[in-house]
């Protein structure tokens, strides 16, 4: 079960890429799931998920900008698995699996950017703009990691 967990929130990295490690961060340091005794333990620290939760709001916005690249861009789509890894692998840990969750958080993190991308621009499409589209992206990577991290 943690393995397709890490793999869900390797999907909401693809979809952007500081929620998931906001919201996991905000998980280890809740005590939701420990990871104080791996590799991991500084997701778990005080102020981690504070830095992560700023860099996501201003990904947030900066994602609303006409200039922002496309996430399937080398420098997005690296930064999008990076992220897939250290959640998948951060979910992995708290269960003795911490490679396995890695693996799988990168997998996740390369089906959620490919696919949001698509359904993206299929959504885009649909309402005629992009805003709509990227606000429901954004609604679906809140919840959806919550309710990842939840399940932990």
């Amino acid at each position: 079960m943690l393995l397709f967990l890490a793999f869900l929130i390797g999907i909401i990295a693809g979809l952007r890429a500081m929620m998931a490690p906001a919201i996991v961060a905000w998980g280890a340091a809740l005590g939701w799931f420990d990871v104080s005794q791996t590799p991991l333990a500084f997701m778990g620290y005080r102020w981690t998920p504070w830095v992560f939760s700023l860099l996501a709001v201003v990904e947030l916005i900066t994602d609303q900008l006409p200039s922002t690249p496309s996430r399937k861009v080398p420098m997005q789509f690296a930064a999008r698995l990076i992220m897939g890894a250290l959640t998948g692998a951060t979910i992995g840990a708290s269960g003795g699996s911490l490679i396995g969750g890695l693996i799988a958080g990168v997998v996740g993190a390369a089906v959620g950017t490919l696919g949001g991308a698509a359904a993206r621009g299929k959504l885009a499409a649909a309402f005629g703009k992009d805003t709509p589209a990227a606000l429901i992206e954004d609604a679906v990577a809140i919840i959806g990691a919550l309710i990842i991290v939840g399940a932990v």
